[in-house]
């Protein structure tokens, strides 16, 4: 891929240009970067509030209509729902359950599962299920069909 960079003496001129076949996944997150939206989310625990860098999570649950955010970190709960959250966090992360989404950039291996569902394990070890009606769409977006 070349990359080219060029000075400007106006901060008026500074700008980004991308050039590409498609507007993948990756390119859209380079955009969103580059726009100064990769982001943060507001999030709580032990009652205090914190931001989370989005590219740390691992992934999101909804339990008893609360919403937990899970990093190599630990547990924390946003405010957010999961419908919110799927906008914020960008197209490296999907949905892989109703009260799931998953960080497709943490996943380590998929194996299939009886009843059509698959178990990711992801980077820090844990495993979660993949529900048969969103597998094909996982299965796209890490491009193994």
């Amino acid at each position: 891929m070349l990359v080219q960079f060029e000075i400007v003496t106006d901060k008026e001129q500074e700008g980004a240009w991308i050039r590409a076949v498609e507007k993948n996944p990756q390119i859209i997150e380079a955009i969103r970067l580059l726009e100064g939206n990769a982001g943060r989310i507001a999030v709580m625990r032990d009652g205090q509030k914190l931001f989370c860098d989005v590219r740390t999570i691992y992934y999101v649950e909804s339990v008893d209509k609360r919403t937990f955010v899970y990093t190599k970190d630990g547990c924390y709960e946003t405010k957010l729902r999961l419908y919110e959250l799927e906008e914020e966090l960008g197209p490296l992360y999907a949905r892989c359950s109703k009260a799931m989404i998953v960080n497709l950039r943490k996943v380590r291996q998929l194996n299939s599962e009886m009843g059509g569902r698959l178990c990711a394990t992801l980077l820090n070890g844990e495993d979660i299920v993949i529900s048969r009606s969103y597998v094909k769409e996982i299965k796209r977006r890490l491009k193994l069909s």
